[in-house]
């Protein structure tokens, strides 16, 4: 556990002196170094995901979603939703999937925010997205093609596991802003 958190920390420190990184995590919160490792790694399999970034009214990242299923499934997943390059909030992704499924896997999960109309949905909370709605798995180049459907463009970059599925499924997110420190 200590060498975990020694590793969090050096990574942290390369995470907050860098420019580059317009995010830049508390390196106490685990939950932002989960983030901001999750970050890190989309923009290493795909440098062009940085024009989401870029150009995106916000985005939620969850650094790890555990799903598993046979038969019957689900997945679950926290993360924090990020707006000028600030937390904004925290989220909880849960989703049921039935078919054909067998196994588990892990993976990070983003979605970008095309407009403040959109931000805003996502923030009323009990946001959902049903089962035609789709993810595009982070590969070299994947950005390229990807566009905004219903003003969100989603992201998933496999962290582990194996995972056999033909299954339909909805993804309900529910959302919690931060306390705002007093100015």
């Amino acid at each position: 556990m200590k060498i975990t958190r020694t590793i969090l920390c050096v990574f942290a420190s390369v995470l907050i002196s860098s420019a580059a990184w317009a995010f830049q995590p508390d390196k106490d919160d685990k939950m932002q170094l989960g983030v901001a490792e999750a970050i890190v790694s989309l923009k290493e399999t795909d440098p062009g995901m940085q024009k989401f970034f870029d150009e995106s009214a916000g985005y939620a990242v969850f650094p790890t979603v555990g799903k598993g299923g046979i038969g019957i499934g689900g997945a679950r997943g926290k993360g924090l939703v990020i707006v000028n390059d600030q937390v904004d909030g925290t989220t909880t992704l849960t989703q049921v999937t039935v078919g054909f499924q067998l196994g588990g896997q892990t993976y990070s999960e983003f979605i970008f925010f095309k407009d403040q109309t959109a931000l805003d949905q996502f923030r009323r909370g009990n946001f959902e997205m049903g089962a035609q709605a789709s993810a595009v798995a982070a590969t070299a180049g994947a950005s390229a093609d990807a566009n905004y459907d219903k003003g969100v463009a989603i992201f998933t970059n496999v962290k582990g596991g194996l995972m056999y599925e033909a299954t339909i499924a909805g993804q309900k997110f529910k959302y919690k802003p931060v306390a705002k420190a007093a100015e």
